[in-house]
This record gives C-alpha cells, structure tokens and sequence, in this order.
C-alpha cells in the first residue's frame, strides 16, 4: 500500500511517499480502507520530534473509511462498514490496523469527509468543554485560534453551553468566520492586546477560563486575561511550547492550570465511543458546522503541512488517499 513516512524527523520535507506492506491484523483489529485522512497539529509535534517516537513511521492519527477485514476477536464491527476513528497512529496512508474500541461506526447520513474532519477536534472539544473546564450558561470564556479547525468546534459547542465567547484571530476574513459560528466578540490580536480587550470586555473582572491551543505567544498574556482563580485549559501548542510558568501569578491570583489530551479522555471504551457519538450526533442533526478548507492527495501531505504550519488555514485540512 501506499503510505507517507518519516525517516528522520524535521520538517514538511522530511515526510515522503513509500510503497510498504498493508499492515498484518490483530485478533482484536480491524482493516480499515481508508476514503479520507484528517490532518492535525499532533502529526506536526511528532514529525519535528516535540513528541518522542521510534523512527520509521506513518504520522496522522484520524481517518475515515470502509472496514475491509476483521480480526477474529471482534466482535461489533464486520467488513462493509462505515467508521471512522482518531488517537491511532499511522492514518496517512491507504490501510490502518485500528482497534475495534477505536472504530466508530458512522450514522449513515455522515459522509466520510465530515468524519474525517470531525473525529479528533470534535472529540477535542467536548472532553474540553464538558469536562476538563465544563463551561457553564452566564461564564466567559476565551478560545485562541477561533477560525482554525478546533477553534471553530469550540465556539460552537461553547454557545451551546450558554456561554459568552471572545475569541482571537489575526485578519478580518477570520473574524468573519468566527462571528458567523457565534463568537460574540472577536479580539484581532494583531491589532489589539488580548489579555487587554478582554479584560475590557468583562468590565475588568477577567475571563472565567481560556482554552489555548497555541501556547508561546499566548499562554503568559493569557493569564493576564484570567479572572481571579480562573481556569487556563491548554490544548496545544501550534506556535510551540509555553514558555516558563510566572508562579507569581498563579499565586497572587489563585490561577488554575490543566493541560491533558485526547487519551486521558477516553481511556475506557464507552468513554471513547460516547464522546464520539455524541459529535457525530450533532453533525447528523446539522447542529454543529464542519468547515472543510482544502482536501489534498495523500501524495501532497508536505504541502498540507506546510499550510497548516504558515496557520494559514481557516478550518480542517484533509488527505484523500
């Protein structure tokens, strides 16, 4: 089958085109043909070496697809099916070995374009809004990258919620988009200090909880942004890592801080698969927008990534195999 793999890591180049065997199918696995593959920020960290892994590898971690074969222990899933899944490395490529706790299958008025694009941000951002800090009707909160593709997910499902949304993005095309999911004000942080507006906006009590995906051009002003003991949720670090933690003023203002992924989630099953069905739900019932921006050939993934890198993207990048 055809794959992309990185030999050695570093950047968009380091990631090529290869021919190696269709991978070998646990008991408890399915074969999954793949019809799109969804590209994230995660399959970045892992190629630049930010997150450690043995090379070879096939990067990508979200995927949709037809189920071609199924290991002799499974039990809920059989070929023909429709699923689609993410936290399983090696979704760049024509075929995965996935897990069948992993695989979702899809309502069958969800296309696998949406699946694809929907699966590990949409996921991303119940667990952040539910769980991690559950947002509640009459709080503000504050989302960094609101037109990107996690962006977008949380300001809906924040709205949802009853929540006041003030989000940052860098040009006007971007706010356009952010305003026309709900965002109730958009802060041009190339333009305007954030931490500042926002601190504005809430007549100087500061914003309940921030959902940062960004990271080390956010995080320190973003605690600036906080209300006294409010919440800073990280989920990301597109620009790259935070920089050292001011204990100064997680203390004088009684600052909260988590920072937990997708797999500390969704380390049960019924968890996985309730999360999961819980946003493809919404996008059944057109209740949350999926904004595709580009779909490239397998074959192009530099280029995907190049784009997503230059943040020059206003929704969900995708591969079509």
């Amino acid at each position: 089958m055809k794959a992309i793999r990185v030999n050695a890591q570093g950047g968009p180049e380091k990631m090529v085109l290869e021919e190696i065997p269709t991978p070998a199918l646990g008991a408890r696995e399915v074969l999954i043909h793949h019809e799109m593959v969804g590209v994230n920020f995660s399959a970045k960290y892992i190629r630049t070496g930010q997150y450690k892994i043995q090379l070879p590898f096939t990067p990508g971690r979200e995927a949709s697809g037809v189920v071609e074969a199924a290991g002799q222990d499974v039990q809920t899933l059989r070929a023909g099916d429709r699923v689609a899944y993410t936290a399983v490395l090696g979704s760049y490529a024509e075929y995965a070995a996935v897990p069948e706790d992993k695989a979702v299958k899809l309502p069958d008025d969800v296309d696998f374009t949406t699946a694809a694009a929907v699966m590990n941000q949409g996921m991303t951002a119940q667990y952040l809004l539910y769980d991690a800090y559950p947002v509640q009707a009459g709080e503000t909160c504050l989302i960094h990258a609101g037109a990107g593709g996690l962006g977008q997910m949380l300001i809906q499902l924040a709205k949802r919620r009853g929540a006041t949304v003030l989000t940052t993005v860098s040009t006007e095309e971007k706010a356009r988009i952010a305003r026309a999911l709900g965002a109730d004000h958009v802060i041009r942080y190339t333009e305007q200090d954030f931490a500042e507006e926002a601190q504005r906006l809430t007549g100087g009590k500061g914003v309940d909880v921030i959902y940062d995906a960004v990271a080390a051009t956010t995080f320190d002003k973003g605690l600036d942004a906080l209300k006294h003991r409010g919440m800073m949720v990280l989920c990301g670090q597109s620009a790259g890592p935070p920089p050292p933690l001011d204990w100064g003023k997680v203390h004088d203002r009684g600052l909260y801080l988590t920072r937990g992924g997708l797999g500390a989630y969704t380390r049960t099953r019924e968890e996985y698969q309730g999360r999961a069905a819980f946003v493809l739900e919404l996008v059944r019932q057109h209740r949350l927008r999926v904004n595709i921006f580009k779909v490239y050939p397998l074959a192009e993934a530099r280029e995907a990534h190049a784009q997503l890198e230059q943040r020059a993207t206003t929704g969900k990048l995708l591969l079509k195999p």
